[in-house]
């Protein structure tokens, strides 16, 4: 269990038990078949691939024990009707200090992919634009310094 509740829509969450599912019934027990068939073999050069496989089923179950963790611990995001601020699960329209338009929608951490317009609740930006009304001027303070962003409209 994590110390702090995993936000997700219903869709991220969806998306993290097909890949839990996947992992446990169709990943895990093909590295375990296959590091088995290399430790029947018993040559040096097959000690290489069972480490190798070893690695991996490593990996995997790590994997496994992250996607638990956030499962037990995820938080659906429910519809916020309230459109004047900025919450979990929002979709933010802003305008840099340049006139640029930029849309975002804030999920859990879980979910966030910035090349795909979602940023995380925990990100410089989503702390900066979490619970801020239409209207208002933000700065995010970013490596690459301090950046203005006003509020156009949450969706």
């Amino acid at each position: 269990m994590l110390d702090r509740p995993v936000y997700v829509t219903p869709k991220g969450k969806a998306d993290l038990e097909q890949e839990l599912e996947h992992l446990k019934n169709e990943e895990r027990p093909k590295i375990i078949e296959r590091l088995q068939e290399v430790k029947s073999g018993g040559d040096w050069m097959e000690n290489t691939e069972q480490m190798m496989f070893e690695d991996e089923l490593a990996f995997v179950d790590r994997r496994i024990q992250e996607l638990e963790d956030m499962l037990a611990d995820a938080e659906i995001i429910k519809p916020d009707q309230d459109n004047s601020i900025v919450n979990i699960g929002d979709t933010v329209v802003i305008q840099d200090e340049y006139g640029e338009i930029e849309t975002y929608t804030i999920v859990g951490v879980a979910e966030a992919d910035p090349t795909e317009g979602f940023i995380s609740n925990e990100s410089p930006m989503g702390r900066a634009l979490l619970k801020q009304p239409v209207g208002r001027e933000v700065v995010v303070e970013a490596p690459a310094g301090e950046m203005k962003f006003r509020i156009i409209a949450v969706k």
